[in-house]
């Protein structure tokens, strides 16, 4: 999953694509590079930013998701949203996933998604992103991770949603420090028994620099070291921005698996 965050303020890139032509020619570049899916989002989820409205993320994101179907029109396209109004029209515009999150917590979420024979991913996160980095404490982060995304699972299948179209996502950097992070992805495992694919979205995160002592821009290496425990370990999709050099990473990692098998 290539991230394209058309966004002013995102943590990593944010400014970069707020202009539709460009995030359009991203995008594509990141098809090109070999991305499954293309993750649009209007509205930045980075520690301590504030919530936008649904006509502030609809302007942002309606017509990236318009100008890359029209140019990709098989590829996969999904819309990372809160919001049901904006889950719904992204999806009208030709998104067929909803990244969401806060795991659905808008009451209208599950009904879009099912309505509109969807598919969506679940997160787990604490709080909010203005909120979700205010000491964060758990007992055990892995087990109640588990128990939150197990829930809200049995919530979009008793809403109607089909189960197999259900992702879910511990939340990398979603209201947790760096032991959490680091111990979510330790015991991933814990998480592929919920029995749903698992995504999990590591890319350039604070931890990563806070072990290499860099910045957001120089942190591929260990993006790509974080992904390549995760998937040898059973993850089935990850959520990055440097799109190219994770496919080569993860190709390597499916041959040794292969060949194991």
């Amino acid at each position: 999953m290539g991230i394209l965050n058309v966004t002013p303020d995102s943590f990593s890139d944010g400014g970069r694509f707020e202009d539709p032509n460009a995030a359009i020619e991203h995008g594509s570049r990141l098809v090109d590079d070999g991305a499954d899916i293309v993750d649009v989002g209007g509205e930045s989820t980075r520690p301590g930013s504030d919530a936008v409205s649904a006509e502030e993320e609809l302007r942002r994101v309606r017509p990236v998701i318009e100008g890359l179907v029209e140019r990709h029109p098989a590829h996969p396209i999904s819309i990372d949203t809160r919001k049901a109004e904006v889950a719904a029209a992204a999806i009208e515009s030709g998104a067929t996933i909803v990244n969401d999150v806060s795991g659905a917590r808008d009451p209208a979420m599950f009904d879009t998604v099912r309505e509109h024979d969807a598919s969506m991913v679940l997160m787990h996160m604490r709080g909010d992103p203005r909120t979700m980095q205010q000491a964060p404490t758990y007992r055990d982060v892995v087990a109640e991770v588990k128990e939150y995304l197990r829930e809200r699972v049995e919530a979009a299948e008793f809403a109607g949603v089909d189960p197999e179209c259900v992702v879910v996502d511990p939340g990398i950097g979603f209201g947790k420090d760096l032991e959490h992070n680091l111990e979510l992805l330790r015991r991933i495992d814990a998480l592929i028994e919920i029995g749903r694919p698992v995504l999990i979205g590591p890319s350039r995160k604070r931890f990563l620099g806070t072990i290499l002592d860099l910045p957001e821009g120089e942190r591929v290496e260990g993006t790509a070291g974080a992904v390549a425990w995760a998937v040898a370990r059973g993850v089935h999709v990850v959520r990055v921005h440097d799109v190219k050099q994770i496919v080569r990473a993860v190709r390597v990692i499916d041959a040794i698996a292969k060949v194991r098998a």
